[in-house]
């Protein structure tokens, strides 16, 4: 590793300090979220393997969810890991490549969790505004097309970041970096140079793929709601809200961790250093989390799966 008038050239090797500021209570902060992990990769597994053999769920709304419980649990494990390594074993240390690696795809992840909550969401706006189509528009080969193409977005917008800071970021004030995981954020800021373009791009991927989905959400719900109250009878627009109430949830959760994490980091120069790596940590473990909790409360048809799993258990 050289140094040049005190900045770090190329550095070959990277500190992640965990979260600042509480370093003396870390080991106790990961048991949470080691158990929020394991329930998170134990409970998306579960549903994916009730989708996977039962036939009745081989039907859009359940291949979207199996979407979400596989990336779910990718960008659970590209974090936990290393964390606690930090946290329980004090291995700080981290290839640069390895940190850039981690990096695309705990953002990739991201992206590929938000595109899938918008083919959520219009699952949802298919079946309710025009249910006698919905089979024939959402066929098998444009299931398909929407996943490598949510895949293929998230991959080819992301990887430019580390393009940026591998060839145009040869100097950097320090290779500590004060964050439990490698962040695009994190990572540009302990460079020496100007890091203008990096943000930019950053800012520039961020609002077209959050920005966009929620846009299309957001209007699909509109178009939704509008749809169910013109129902005639009070229980049809009861039957037809509840389809949807689950993914509303996981939409809320997953949208509003973000933007409390995306504005704490830039517009919260007040607030202590551990917030905003709480709040980063909290933004990427806590969906996974909840997500098979609320689809398993919430959707009957796997509700009904893990109680018959469970009943035959007992019996047996």
């Amino acid at each position: 590793m050289m140094t040049m008038n005190g900045s770090v050239f190329m550095p070959s090797v990277l500190i992640l300090i965990g979260i600042p500021g509480l370093e003396s209570v870390q080991c106790w902060i990961g048991i949470p979220f080691c158990i929020m992990y394991l329930i998170a990769v134990i409970g998306n597994s579960l549903i994916l393997a009730i989708i996977k053999f039962e036939n009745s769920l081989h039907k859009p709304m359940y291949i979207f969810l199996a979407m979400l419980g596989a990336t779910d649990i990718a960008l659970s494990t590209c974090i936990l890991p290393k964390m606690l390594g930090i946290f329980w074993f004090h291995l700080p240390e981290i290839y640069f490549e390895a940190c850039l690696l981690q990096m695309w795809l705990i953002h990739s992840f991201q992206a590929i969790e938000s595109g899938v909550l918008l083919a959520m969401a219009l699952d949802r706006y298919v079946a309710i505004c025009d249910p006698l189509r919905h089979a024939t528009i959402l066929s098998p080969q444009l299931l398909l097309y929407i996943g490598v193409g949510v895949a293929l977005r998230a991959a080819i917008l992301v990887a430019p970041s580390i393009v940026l800071i591998k060839w145009r970021l040869k100097l950097y004030k320090t290779t500590v970096i004060s964050h439990s995981y490698c962040e695009h954020m994190a990572i540009v800021k302990l460079a020496a140079e100007d890091i203008r373009v990096n943000k930019i791009y950053g800012l520039f991927v961020a609002f077209a793929i959050l920005g966009f989905d929620i846009i299309f959400i957001t209007l699909s719900y509109a178009q939704i709601f509008i749809s169910v109250f013109q129902l005639p009878q009070r229980e049809a627009r009861l039957k037809a809200f509840n389809t949807c109430i689950a993914h509303i949830c996981v939409f809320l959760q997953f949208y509003l961790l973000a933007f409390f994490s995306f504005f704490t980091h830039r517009f919260g120069s007040h607030i202590p250093p551990y917030v905003h790596i709480l709040l980063s940590n909290l933004y990427l473990l806590v969906p996974p989390f909840l997500n098979p909790i609320v689809y398993g409360v919430k959707t009957k048809q796997i509700r009904d799966q893990i109680l018959k799993i469970f009943l035959s258990k007992e019996i047996s």
